[in-house]
């Protein structure tokens, strides 16, 4: 990634993909969003910004993009979650994309070299800590750079927690950190890793299991999958959704991999080399795949950013002093 220019854009920038269980109510996840942008004493924050909010109704789930500084992101985090677990009840929650928690997952990226690997484990554990001390009754679990010294993945941790059934016996967790889990909060996942974009695409079916053998067929798990790509077939607005977490994978494509008419987007973390299959490949192999069952795609949708526009949004944001910066994202189609 380029460098930051001098000033308010010098800062070691971090994002957190804030993943809430509400989108049914708008005003309510746009009030979580203004939370992480002032303190306690409804002070703005310097060098924040929300620059994204996604809805989605039929999921009742919305991903809101903070980035700030590594030095602030526990606090603007923390204040976000504070809001959303005063207005988020998971006895009442009701949508068909798993969660398991009001706040359901805390992931923190680094947006360029001047942040490390262990900066951003520790402001994880950090956020984890601060929120069950300051939120009492909700507990969390730890993935990626922050479960120390296993650093299992978002997947695998969600699966031992249980993430994926239908129904979840919260006595039977135990979670990293904070008591046993509660109806009303919940769980969060709670960690750090290189950028994971999210990317959806929409097959034109109500037969859930095409779309099953279509997200079976294309997980980076399977042999000849897409590398760093989790995925689920989900109903979606009467029809069903291949909904995809893309995760960055160190160095060059696979062989077998890369793509001629588009190379894989890459950035640098630490010193080391990431690439990310683009939103255009995951949309194709999943148009052929539904093609060879007669079955059409609706289209795409980026879930935010890729890293690269996170980061160039980000400076663009702060240079204009803009903290809401999500109202200026209403004509880009999320």
């Amino acid at each position: 990634m380029r460098n930051m220019a001098a000033g308010s854009l010098g800062k070691r920038l971090v994002a957190c993909l804030l993943n809430v269980s509400e989108a049914r109510r708008k005003e309510l996840v746009e009030a979580v969003a203004r939370a992480a942008l002032h303190n306690a004493e409804g002070v703005r924050r310097e060098g924040t910004t929300v620059l994204n909010i996604f809805n989605d109704r039929d999921y009742n789930r919305s991903v809101i993009t903070i980035v700030t500084s590594i030095d602030s992101i526990k606090d603007a985090v923390l204040s976000a979650c504070e809001k959303a677990f005063e207005l988020i009840d998971m006895r009442a929650h009701t949508g068909v994309h798993p969660c398991m928690g009001a706040v359901d997952l805390i992931p923190i990226y680094p947006l360029g070299e001047e942040v490390g690997v262990e900066d951003c484990a520790k402001e994880a554990r950090a956020v984890a800590q601060g929120l069950t001390k300051r939120i009492q009754g909700t507990s969390a679990f730890l993935f990626g750079w922050a479960d120390y010294p296993l650093q299992r993945g978002l997947a695998q941790r969600r699966k031992e927690m249980g993430w994926f059934k239908k129904t979840t016996d919260l006595q039977a967790i135990r979670p990293d950190v904070g008591p046993q889990p509660q109806k009303r909060f919940g769980l969060t996942g709670v960690g750090a890793s290189p950028y994971v974009m999210n990317c959806n695409v929409t097959i034109d079916t109500q037969d859930i299991a095409i779309g099953r053998s279509i997200a079976s067929a294309i997980r980076g798990s399977t042999p000849g999958g897409l590398p760093g790509v989790q995925v689920l077939a989900l109903p979606h607005e009467g029809a069903v959704e291949i909904t995809c977490n893309v995760e960055s994978v160190k160095g060059s494509p696979p062989p077998g991999h890369a793509t001629a008419g588009e190379p894989w987007p890459s950035f640098s973390v630490a010193g080391h080399q990431y690439c990310h299959a683009p939103a255009s490949l995951i949309a194709a192999r999943v148009a052929e795949l539904a093609g060879r069952q007669g079955v059409g795609t609706q289209g795409a949708a980026l879930v935010g950013f890729t890293p690269l526009e996170c980061r160039g949004l980000a400076e663009l944001a702060l240079a204009q002093g803009s903290a809401e910066f999500w109202k200026e994202q209403r004509r880009i189609r999320m």
